[in-house]
């Protein structure tokens, strides 16, 4: 069985974004040479998800503001967690929308089903974070 690591490095310009990965994981499973088996993406970063969904701009919106409206950036100080930083609300959005996701590899492809695309969600940015991509298999 093989075995491969990467690291992805983002940086985003706001404090949240939706950024599909899924070109640069597909090139990570290239680079890998595996063509069957299963691959990890997660986040790094307790304040940073990844997850799986269609790349649809009105449905990014709409994840923007569910989460908005469970755990409101603001006012900072109606979060325990924000005596000292002023980040609670990434910590909560980041846990509602996961951690990682793992896909199976078939035939050297990710095995998607229809419009299934890979996400980096980043919940308090505007620095540098990474996204660890694992895949083992043949």
């Amino acid at each position: 069985m093989k075995s491969y690591r990467k690291e992805l490095w983002f940086e985003t310009r706001q404090r949240r974004e939706f950024i599909n990965i899924t070109p640069q994981v597909e090139q990570c499973l290239k680079e890998s040479g595996i063509k069957e088996g299963l691959l990890l993406c997660n986040a790094m970063h307790i304040t940073a998800s990844v997850f799986i969904n269609d790349d649809e701009s009105g449905l990014h919106k709409d994840f923007e503001r569910f989460l908005e409206k469970i755990a409101p950036e603001k006012p900072y100080d109606q979060y325990y967690h924000n005596g000292f930083e002023d980040n609670a609300d990434a910590h909560i959005k980041r846990t509602i929308m996961g951690r990682e996701v793992v896909v199976a590899v078939t035939g050297g492809k990710l095995d998607f089903g229809p419009w299934e695309q890979i996400f980096y969600g980043e919940f308090d940015g505007k620095r540098r974070k990474r996204v660890l991509v694992k895949i083992i298999g043949e």
